[in-house]
């Protein structure tokens, strides 16, 4: 665990954060995110999660080209939860924002089981990296 919390080290993290300003918005924080740590961070989502573009689906589905794509159907094939095929919405940066917070109060009833990344610079950093993904 150690070994992956290590490689997840920003140090450029603070002053990146210093220079969103004080109080920031996720606008302010995309734009100082680094989607280089944001990749490292997607390191967590890959227990789950592919990316690259014909990669499987695996417990979660697979989350290439998801930047600004409706919730829920990305992936016609993928078992989603009722509820998360139920959810209004795009996966737009302020959805992303939230459901990487916390995924339950974004779609109450849905499978994902994550605890959520409580740095906001850190969820910007990792849809910086998604919105490369197309």
């Amino acid at each position: 665990m150690l070994a992956l919390l290590a490689g997840c080290s920003d140090p450029k993290h603070e002053q990146r954060l210093r220079a969103a300003g004080p109080n920031p918005t996720l606008d302010a924080l995309l734009k100082v995110a680094d989607v280089g740590a944001g990749e490292r961070r997607f390191g967590q989502c890959m227990a789950c999660h592919s990316v690259a573009a014909g990669a499987p689906d695996m417990a979660g589905p697979n989350l290439h080209a998801i930047y600004g794509k409706p919730m829920g159907r990305n992936r016609p094939g993928y078992g989603y939860s009722a509820a998360l095929r139920d959810a209004k919405g795009t996966w737009d940066a302020p959805t992303l924002d939230a459901w990487i917070q916390r995924p339950q109060k974004v779609v109450p009833g849905t499978a994902m089981m994550f605890s959520g990344v409580s740095d906001p610079l850190d969820r910007a950093d990792i849809i910086a990296y998604l919105r490369t993904q197309r």
